[in-house]
């Protein structure tokens, strides 16, 4: 899944990117709302961690800018203000969550996944495809109720492939969604953790459209 944090504190937007990659997530950074604003409406992003004080443009601007556009994409907003006004102006404007700062960086992916999750209609994070189970919360893929060791990326793209289960996923996609912008080398990077997950799951859970992408079967 890929995120975009949008955070002016560069101390604490490296903090985040690290984090959030280190659980999993694909992370694109801004650390100013027009550097924000420009990523958020240019860019596809599963989620967006905005911080209301921004130099430039600010996190509501930024916030209302999406919604008027018709954006659905999920938005945590983070502030140091625990004001009641400020986060009904958050949540009325559009945002799926708001979290006060300081905050644990343990809860921030908690309400990361949770708001995931809705924006899929999938408010369990226990999902069973067959004899393949996903626990999103824990991170931990079973095979015929045996845990099957992935490696973060590895889980990742299970996720993508799952969610979309029976349906095509083109490999734009799956690359824009695991891969940083600036990632290098990606030529060959998708097929790499494709042949790892036939490996461990087997090969017919994954099948090839040749020219359109791949499919994920239970």
């Amino acid at each position: 899944m890929k995120l975009l944090v949008v955070e002016d504190n560069e101390r604490l937007l490296k903090s985040l990117a690290d984090y959030l990659q280190d659980e999993g997530f694909v992370v694109s950074c801004a650390a100013d709302g027009e550097d924000g604003l420009h990523k958020a409406t240019n860019w596809e992003y599963d989620l967006i961690i905005l911080d209301v004080m921004l130099p430039v443009t600010d996190g509501w601007t930024i916030l209302q800018h999406l919604r008027q556009s018709g954006s659905s994409t999920p938005v945590i907003m983070l502030t140091a203000k625990d004001q009641l006004a400020d986060r009904l102006r958050g949540l009325n404007g559009g945002a799926d969550d708001y979290l006060i700062k300081p905050f644990e960086m343990e809860e921030l992916v908690a309400r990361v996944r949770a708001a995931l999750r809705r924006a899929a209609g999938s408010p369990s994070p226990l999902r069973t495809f067959g004899d393949v189970s996903l626990d999103t919360t824990n991170r931990i893929a079973s095979l015929g109720g045996i845990p099957v060791d992935l490696s973060a990326r590895e889980f990742a793209l299970l996720e993508i492939l799952a969610s979309k289960h029976g349906n095509i996923v083109s490999r734009d996609y799956l690359y824009e969604r695991l891969f940083d912008d600036e990632d290098e080398s990606l030529s060959n990077m998708l097929d790499v953790y494709i042949y790892r997950l036939r490996s461990k799951l087997g090969k017919h859970k994954i099948q090839t459209r040749r020219g359109l992408g791949y499919i994920f079967q239970s």
